[in-house]
């Protein structure tokens, strides 16, 4: 039993991996998870973003955002979200559930120091993201360090599928410790 997928250890330890690596490695799957949310309306919402932290010892993932952009709306209204990897190579489905916290302003301030220049200007648009405009190009592209925000991530679960010639299925969750249990998968 030396295969990660055995053990509900190695699993787990596996899924920290996967995101770790998709903080560091640019062209890793866990760079660009999908983060679910609802709308204010009640909608499911759905956008790719860019991992930007993850610390498995503390249970955390980070990325960036605009802070005037709809998924801010959709998360103060509710500040749950999913995410979402899905790793071909190794066939393992990664489902975390998290409750959001938004950082903006002094706060982001260190961070946003270190936001390399060609990734500033996702941060500051007019107008707003999300707004109605006449054509492809007809919006402005500012760095606006007060457009920048954090979303810190707590991740409440985790659900792992390994799609394997044998399906396996585990659930973690951060009030028992992250002991995990098997599920039918």
């Amino acid at each position: 039993m030396n295969d990660w997928f055995e053990t509900l250890d190695g699993l787990r330890a596996h899924v920290w991996h996967h995101l770790l690596q998709g903080v560091a490695d640019r062209d890793a799957a866990a760079r660009h998870p999908v983060l679910a949310t609802h709308s204010p309306d009640g909608w499911p919402e759905a956008r790719t973003v860019v991992l930007r932290a993850a610390d498995e010892k503390v249970g955390t993932v980070e990325a960036h955002t605009d802070l005037f952009s709809d998924k801010i709306v959709s998360l103060r209204n509710l500040p749950r979200a999913a995410l979402h990897v899905w790793e071909a190579e190794d066939r393992l489905q990664i489902r975390l559930s998290l409750s959001v916290e938004i950082q903006s302003g002094a706060e982001v301030a260190a961070l946003w120091a270190r936001v390399p220049d060609h990734s500033r200007q996702s941060y500051g648009v007019t107008p707003p993201p999300g707004t109605p405009i006449a054509r492809a190009l007809g919006y402005d592209k500012t760095p606006d360090p007060a457009s920048f925000a954090v979303l810190r991530c707590t991740v409440q679960t985790i659900d792992a599928v390994h799609l394997g010639p044998v399906h396996r299925r585990a659930m973690y969750r951060r009030d028992d410790g992250w002991t995990g249990q098997w599920l039918s998968p």
